[in-house]
């Protein structure tokens, strides 16, 4: 079970356009998320596990089929690994090719007794390799990038030892990819800045506002 509530909908989403980046296809968009990846690991925020992608047709759109590949020791860089997934189609749509795929896995977050916990699914990672280019999103859904709680209630020492990895990690994925992420829009739980999450305004007893029941 999750030790930490997680968010229906992304905390914040940071975007990176790579139609320069490198070629399209497969297995350059698995180069890209090992990139990544190393990235996330560097800074014990993902620890890949498997992947996940929906399998979509040509002129016809998605089969409704999703496989979960789990990695089972394989590293996202290893060269079997665009073999393997093409190996997942199912049979009843030998045509289907997938367009983007997800990087699971876990990651380390820091409570406020600095207490080093695994956590699930920390950071989200959603590779492209439709033909128009490459892509990349990473994206959070927790409370603990920010000043409070999904409750609303202050949880600075919390924020202190997560948010200073987060924005760390961004930089570097910004000084690999060569440029800095478009911020995904608002939701209900918070929006991106270019370094980690927006703050909002506290009420007059210093808190924040209370999305608990958006989850």
């Amino acid at each position: 079970m999750p030790t930490l509530p997680r968010a229906p909908r992304e905390r914040a989403l940071w975007f990176w356009d790579l139609y320069d980046f490198d070629a399209p296809g497969l297995e350059s968009a698995l180069s890209l998320a090992a990139r990544m990846g190393e990235v996330l690991y560097r800074h014990a925020l993902l620890t890949p596990v498997r992947l996940e992608y929906v399998w979509t047709v040509e002129g016809v759109g998605p089969t409704g089929i999703t496989t979960t590949l789990d990695l089972s020791g394989t590293q996202l860089a290893d060269p079997i690994l665009p073999d393997r997934v093409r190996g997942s189609r199912p049979a009843s749509h030998p045509t289907a090719e997938i367009t983007d795929f997800d990087v699971l896995g876990t990651g380390t977050w820091i409570d406020a007794d600095d207490r080093f916990r695994t956590e699930y699914r920390l950071v989200d990672v959603s590779v492209s390799t439709a033909p128009t280019g490459l892509s990349a999103e990473l994206s959070v859904h927790h409370d603990i990038w920010g000043r409070y709680a999904f409750s609303g209630r202050p949880h600075l020492e919390v924020q202190r030892r997560n948010a200073p990895r987060l924005a760390a990690a961004l930089k570097d994925l910004t000084d690999l990819l060569g440029g800095s992420p478009e911020l995904g829009e608002r939701t209900h739980f918070g929006m991106a800045t270019i370094d980690g999450v927006a703050e909002p305004e506290a009420d007059e007893n210093g808190w924040g506002p209370d999305v608990s029941g958006w989850l």
